[in-house]
């Protein structure tokens, strides 16, 4: 995302103000844009009322802190907005005077970057933009809306996505603003647009004022750290830059059957939307294709030449937070291509089509996999029977004269490696690939409160639901493979137990 030259400060900076517009639980909250403590470690408390997925104790992760191992700039960008490209209101320009810098993954959906002295920089990741006063190593993530969203009723919408920063080790003084990129179009409306933001300060909603806003970005002066997202009063009308996203099922028969999501332009619609999808029983494949549009607050409908099964007839696009998506389904019983077309229901006007294709509805990760077996195969043939047998596990068993050749089930020690190896990730792990239910999952967080036991007795609860010789490593691989963005440590730790490099 690349940030456009900030407006001239002071003309609607602060007449976003409206603290005393935000519902709260407690009628006692603090309202009025204090710092609560004026705490500098606000980041995670905000979490709380989400059981903590991002909580503080995944930060001793080995993982974290940990500088050696440079991004997957391509699995980064899975849910960061997309780049708009809107020639009405020319909000994506050139960056002026920002340094660009690329973030570090240290963890499932964290990101960190070092600045290193006074000065604006842009991350190339998310599109944020911090301006610092000294070298200062920052960590953010994106959250969702659906967490914080109750706080936001009628009077006001969300305008962009919602992220956690911290400063690493140093106080929040060091970084003196913050410019979070927004997904409205102000071509007709830039000049009277009042943008603010809530600021999540424990468990207290506050509302302050933005500095400035222009057509990608929104100003804000850090108070403290802790969740902070744009937001506009409901009150005034606006025009979303919106994406159209499509997912195609994968199954064993040849089949056509697709899902197609309406969403703002943001990352944390579009990441709510991916942990949707991950977590169908079904499995999806992202369709690329041009996604960007214009999207209002109205009715839509789906056209598709040839014409196919498609429900429901309409759907509406909606900014109100929920958890679960809306979406299209559609399918054709003839192959590829086909021609997808969403059109607006009043005004038959087309705001998005895209063609979708053969190459299109190919699984290159099941190619990828296939190239990677068909290697190991190759470089295993190569190998001399004496090697063979020096690599021959341990647990093999010969009692009885005979090579059984059985597996083993892992062992509460090799359970507990991976346990210590999982992020915050784990709870859509245990229910999306381990097949546990919300109830066990409930159940296990009540009886324990260290985190990596709840994960320990996550994986416990699936070994003991399979048969004895079901619950190897290879089947927990197996299972895991169903996470499209399974941290690196656990598949490392998983690979080094399958090449019996790790005590059994």
């Amino acid at each position: 995302m690349m940030v456009a030259r900030m407006a001239s400060f002071g003309d609607a900076s602060h007449r976003d103000e409206g603290d005393g517009d935000i519902p709260v639980p407690d009628p006692k909250d603090n309202l009025t844009g204090s710092d609560n403590g004026g705490s500098d470690n606000a980041g995670t408390s905000a979490e709380d009322s989400s059981n903590e997925e991002e909580d503080e104790e995944e930060e001793s992760d080995s993982s974290v802190g940990k500088d050696d191992e440079e991004p997957d700039v391509e699995d980064l960008n899975n849910d960061i907005p997309l780049i708009v490209r809107c020639e009405k209101c020319k909000g994506v320009q050139q960056s002026h005077g920002n340094e660009v810098v690329t973030p570090r993954k240290i963890s499932q959906g964290r990101l960190q970057v070092q600045l290193e002295g006074e000065g604006t920089y842009e991350c190339s990741v998310t599109g944020l933009v911090f301006e610092v006063s000294e070298r200062v190593l920052i960590r953010y993530s994106v959250l969702s809306w659906s967490k914080f969203g109750t706080f936001l009723r009628d009077s006001w919408r969300f305008a962009g996505p919602i992220f956690n920063v911290e400063c690493v080790n140093s106080p929040s003084s060091l970084l003196t603003s913050i410019q979070f990129p927004h997904s409205l179009c102000l071509a007709d409306s830039g000049s009277e647009m009042t943008f603010s933001v809530l600021h999540m300060k424990g468990r207290h909603p506050v509302i302050e004022p933005s500095v400035d806003h222009s057509g990608s970005h929104v100003k804000w002066r850090v108070s403290s750290l802790s969740p902070v997202g744009p937001i506009v009063p409901s009150s005034q009308p606006v025009e979303h830059h919106g994406v159209v996203l499509v997912y195609k099922e994968l199954a064993r028969s040849n089949s056509y059957s697709f899902r197609i999501y309406l969403a703002t332009n943001n990352s944390s619609d579009i990441k709510d939307i991916g942990k949707e999808v991950r977590c169908s029983k079904k499995r999806y494949l992202k369709v690329e294709k041009p996604p960007t549009c214009k999207l209002d607050e109205r009715r839509y409908r789906l056209m598709s030449e040839p014409e196919g099964d498609i429900s429901p007839a309409d759907l509406p696009f909606t900014l109100a937070v929920t958890k679960l998506k809306g979406y299209f389904e559609a399918f054709f019983e003839q192959p590829p291509p086909f021609k997808l077309s969403l059109v607006e229901t009043e005004t038959d006007h087309t705001v998005w089509s895209a063609t979708i294709r053969e190459g299109d509805c190919v699984d290159n990760a099941v190619e990828k996999s296939r190239t990677r077996i068909d290697s190991r195969k190759r470089s295993t043939s190569s190998t001399s029977e004496e090697e063979i047998a020096k690599k021959r596990p341990r647990w093999v068993d010969e009692s009885d004269g005979t090579r059984t050749g059985l597996i083993p089930d892992l062992s509460s020690k090799q359970l507990m490696q991976v346990a210590k190896r999982l992020g915050r990730e784990w709870k859509q792990v245990a229910i999306c690939c381990l097949d546990l239910t919300l109830k066990q999952l409930e159940d296990i967080q009540a009886n324990e409160e260290d985190v990596t036991m709840q994960r320990f007795k996550a994986l416990e609860c699936w070994k003991a639901k399979r048969l004895k010789g079901q619950s190897t490593v290879t089947n927990l691989w197996k299972c895991l493979q169903e996470l499209d963005d399974l941290p690196n440590e656990v598949s490392q730790t998983l690979q080094d137990m399958m090449d019996n490099k790790d005590d059994k």
